[in-house]
């Protein structure tokens, strides 16, 4: 079972904290920092996750994901302050 994730900036294992950018699914304009969870993957288990809102997102190296709220506030202010 895979319990640790490492992408170029990051490595991550089962049971961090982390930070996300989450778009409220109603009003599709508000993007929000959201604290998850890293998890094992229920439906697989060679794979880390995000849950969020309980639901479960494979944690890939697409995602923007911070380990702290400051690091994740700060990119929230370069990619949205102009919004």
């Amino acid at each position: 079972m895979v319990t640790k994730m490492r992408d170029e900036y990051h490595s991550y294992n089962a049971g961090d904290i982390v930070y996300v950018f989450y778009r409220n699914p109603h009003t599709q304009d508000v993007t929000n920092i959201q604290e998850a969870a890293v998890v094992n993957n229920p439906e697989n288990p060679n794979e880390l996750a995000l849950f969020l809102y309980e639901t479960y997102y494979p944690l890939t190296s697409e995602m923007a994901v911070y380990s702290s709220e400051e690091e994740a506030e700060h990119a929230y202010q370069q990619f949205f302050a102009n919004d």
